[in-house]
């Protein structure tokens, strides 16, 4: 199994006059290479994985796919070559891969809107077998045999040669839920981890070799779980949802009179300076929170830890002079699983890791119900830091989209309910640390980019159409003089920076360093008017800027940008640098 040769080339950088086509020759040879190296070895099948294919394509896209395919193929021997997409269907390219001697094309029939009516138009070729995407492999909820099975009836009458499949890898999910003791088996019946995903294609194997599948034991019983209700929904929830109006999606005044009503009131220095957030999470906080949780700490004993914790924060800010100071977030273990924890709806696992990036796993919450709040979940600590200075401290939350994108969704309702429901949720939140005197409030939406559809020319109907609003009603009712900020994550925000600034924050800070400040331009071009903060320094490095060098990036910055809109801070939290590091930095 390898990554695809046309896929290699589209998400390949290329520097100097060079482009993806100066490299054919080149890419043709290597995998020429491993498949003649495979035919030694007496290998039957090569997986070449092609999500790229799923994407707007244009006809020199398809044009590169076809002359590296009718070449790199001429070369496979008796090795069966199947070329796997997934994430989408493969409208723009159905025909050029059914006239490639390709043996097996993998198609994703769970987001893939059009594959079935792709396989009815143009029909599938006899030589080829299709692996078909039916099972669901980036949400954790079991399979409904019955669509699954009526599904696969279609294709059938469709494509002569057929391989069940997931539709995607099953890198996206956790391993079992074999060692999931906590979990009730209630909540359990309704999951498929990436082993039981396993057992399901099995059990379809099973049921679709009967004369009459429904008469089979487990499609009873499967059709008996879907017939019965596994929540009792929360209505009041529903009902907010269902009574919101475009009011509760428009802040007032407009952006123009709240900033001169929130220069007036804070009176900050000429580029203001401040953090992301989070501060170290050395070993005894960690420890502390793990006590709590084991029950060998009282309550009261960890939430002092916290407080000495933030008031040692608090001074050091202070002392320093950043202008304005977070609470550093030491009662939380994940900026989103810590959210799920203080929320009505939300489940969690004990061992339902999955990979993040390189070694990074993490745990993702799931959207078992209705999602509501039942009590402050910050306000405690924010109120307590604020009590400790004089200048503005700034709350912390975590925003609708980012909450969602990072959890394991709900099937049988939309992402934009589940994302308002949430968004709900947090504007509670907000409204209550507004009213115990926290006058900036920052909402994250790290990863509002990372769920854009692959697709282009889906982007509004499908996603942002959602989520911008959603980000809206979490502050639409707070003060004019109350500061929103948001922060995103590393991204490439050039393409969506007018959507960004529809978001209707006050403050908007994000990764720039890595990128070279590359976002300035974007900003610059398109008259963006949230103020903005892009990072000065790269979070994540161990190296230690020096002060001219943040000094020439802010010149650079300031040539491009208007003083009175810039904003000084790194680039993300500082959770993940040691004390020393924290300090310097």
């Amino acid at each position: 199994m390898l990554t695809g040769a046309f896929t290699l080339l589209k998400l390949a950088k290329f520097t100097g006059t060079k482009k993806a086509k100066d490299f054919v020759p080149a890419v043709v040879e290597a995998y020429s290479a491993v498949l003649n190296q495979l035919n030694s070895l007496g290998a039957e099948w090569l997986q070449l994985d092609e999500p790229a294919l799923v994407t707007d394509l244009s006809a020199e896209d398809i044009a590169l796919f076809n002359e590296l395919y009718s070449r790199i193929l001429s070369a496979k021997g008796s090795v069966k070559v199947l070329v796997q997409t997934y994430f989408g269907d493969i409208r723009d390219c159905y025909q050029a891969l059914q006239a490639l001697p390709f043996d097996g094309i993998g198609i994703d029939f769970v987001e893939g809107k059009q594959s079935l009516d792709l396989l009815r138009q143009h029909g599938f070729a006899n030589d080829k077998v299709l692996f078909a995407g039916v099972i669901n492999g980036k949400n954790i909820w079991k399979n409904q045999y019955k669509q699954t099975i009526a599904l696969v009836r279609e294709i059938s009458k469709l494509a002569s040669q057929i391989v069940l499949g997931t539709s995607c890898s099953l890198l996206h999910v956790p391993y079992t839920l074999k060692h999931e003791t906590k979990l009730t088996a209630t909540n359990k019946q309704y999951f498929a981890f990436a082993e039981e995903k396993l057992q399901e294609l099995a059990e379809l194997k099973s049921i679709l070799a009967q004369a009459d599948p429904q008469t089979s034991a487990l499609y009873t019983e499967n059709e008996k779980l879907f017939n019965t209700s596994r929540l009792t929904n929360a209505n009041a929830v529903q009902n907010r949802v269902a009574a919101l109006t475009d009011a509760d999606f428009t802040r007032l005044p407009a952006f123009a009179d709240r900033e001169a009503i929130q220069k007036a009131k804070f009176n900050l220095p000429p580029l203001p300076t401040t953090t992301i957030g989070s501060f170290p999470q050395t070993a005894d906080v960690r420890a502390n929170r793990a006590a709590f949780k084991k029950g060998s700490i009282t309550e009261e004993q960890y939430k002092q830890f916290n407080f000495d914790k933030i008031a040692g924060c608090i001074a050091q800010q202070e002392e320093i002079g950043i202008d304005v100071l977070v609470h550093g977030g030491y009662e939380r273990n994940d900026m989103v699983e810590y959210f799920g924890e203080c929320l009505d709806g939300f489940i969690f696992t004990e061992n339902a890791w999955v990979q993040s990036y390189g070694t990074r796993c993490v745990k993702p919450p799931i959207v078992w119900g209705d999602i509501s709040r039942s009590k402050p979940i910050t306000v405690e600590y924010s109120a307590y830091a604020k009590s400790l200075t004089h200048k503005p401290v700034k709350g912390m939350l975590t925003g609708p989209v980012t909450i969602l994108n990072w959890s394991f969704p709900r099937e049988d309702i939309s992402l934009k309910d589940s994302a308002l429901q949430i968004g709900l949720a947090i504007r509670d939140e907000v409204l209550d640390l507004e009213a115990n005197g926290i006058e900036i409030i920052q909402i994250d939406e790290a990863v509002l980019r990372e769920k854009l559809p692959l697709r282009h020319s889906d982007w509004q109907s499908e996603y942002l159409s959602w989520a911008i609003p959603a980000f809206r009603l979490v502050h639409s009712a707070v003060k004019a003089e109350t500061q929103i900020h948001t922060h995103m994550c590393y991204s490439q925000f050039s393409d969506i920076i007018r959507d960004i600034d529809a978001m209707d924050a006050d403050v908007i800070t994000f990764e720039a360093s890595r990128s070279d400040l590359a976002i300035i331009d974007s900003i610059n071009e398109c008259g963006f008017q949230t103020e903005v903060g892009p990072g000065v320094y790269d979070i994540h490095s161990p190296r230690i800027p020096s002060v001219d060098e943040i000094k020439q990036g802010l010149g650079r910055m300031l040539g491009k940008l208007d003083a009175e809109k810039l904003w000084v801070n790194p680039d993300c939290g500082l959770k993940y640098n040691g004390p020393k590091r924290l300090t310097h930095k």
